[in-house]
């Protein structure tokens, strides 16, 4: 994304892995003494997954949040992006659309993810917790303004 802002170009974004020491970098950055979450959203999120661990125990985070994450590439739910969550130990909050191409309600069930993290689901949400509308009932608005009531909840039982 920041090479988009800066070279006005639109590449495909690098491989996950090598975005780590970018994200290190920018929560060093922030100079933060207060409790810090991290996250992002799809590989946003998925960085900060692989980086949280080493975080959290080093009490630089209290816990992690990822909104749409890309537990496999589209149409290839053969292709897991989850060994790393099956033992995270920070706590995790990710909120996810029933019906997300990158991994919908019925493939996650059987991922064995770790205990730490914690799912909240948005009926008939898509990668971006888009409902249709005719279909569910609900709005994106309304998937939204959940999503803030559940982060809410969710942040007060971390840090009290």
């Amino acid at each position: 994304m920041d090479a988009r802002r800066t070279e006005g170009t639109r590449k495909p974004p690098p491989r996950a892995e090598k975005l780590n020491s970018e994200y290190l970098a920018a929560i060093d950055a922030l100079h933060v003494d207060s409790p810090l979450i991290i996250g992002g959203k799809s590989m946003g999120g998925r960085v900060a997954s692989m980086i949280a661990d080493e975080l959290f125990d080093a009490d630089r985070i209290t816990g992690l949040l990822c909104v749409g994450y890309p537990f496999h590439p589209i149409g290839k739910p053969d292709k897991l992006r989850t060994e790393h969550l099956k033992l995270l130990r920070t706590p995790t909050l990710i909120c996810q659309g029933t019906r997300d191409q990158f991994g919908s309600q019925d493939e996650v069930r059987d991922y064995g993810l770790s205990p730490a993290i914690q799912m909240s689901w948005f009926e008939d949400g898509d990668h971006d917790l888009k409902p249709r509308k005719r279909v569910s009932g609900f709005t994106h608005s309304d998937h939204i303004a959940s999503m803030g009531t559940v982060v809410s909840s969710w942040v007060e039982g971390l840090i009290g």
